[in-house]
């Protein structure tokens, strides 16, 4: 059985593809996806549409996990993400909470501030 702990790491290690399947593929079907600073999204086909929305202006993504802890079905990862879109780009401290069960997210939120990304698009 493949650990709470990997099953993020493989979740963070699929970001640069920048393939929405991919990506809410990791989530249970009613998994919930809340970027602290905008409303959450529930379910695969929000999933889908929010993170298509945002991966439309990256070119290119990839984050380094600086730590990660666990405890039963919780693991948090703080990272550091770097997104690129076009000739801009910003490096951005992220703490992200992951709810597990049954080797799926069942929810997601991530913590950073909103002002150092929008600040980098200009």
């Amino acid at each position: 059985m493949v650990s709470n702990e990997q099953i993020v790491r493989d979740f963070v290690a699929t970001w640069p593809r920048l393939d929405a399947d991919a990506i809410v593929a990791f989530f249970a079907e009613d998994g919930i996806y809340h970027n602290i600073p905008i409303e959450p999204v529930q379910g695969h086909a929000q999933l889908k549409e929010f993170i298509t929305g945002f991966l439309a202006s990256w070119t290119k993504t990839h984050w380094d996990i600086l730590s990660m802890t666990s405890a039963g079905d919780t693991v948090v990862v703080e990272r550091i993400d770097h997104i690129f879109m076009g000739d801009k780009s910003v490096d951005l401290p992220c703490c992200g909470v992951f709810e597990m069960k049954d080797g799926k997210i069942k929810a997601w939120r991530d913590y950073f501030d909103m002002g150092t990304y929008m600040k980098a698009l200009g």
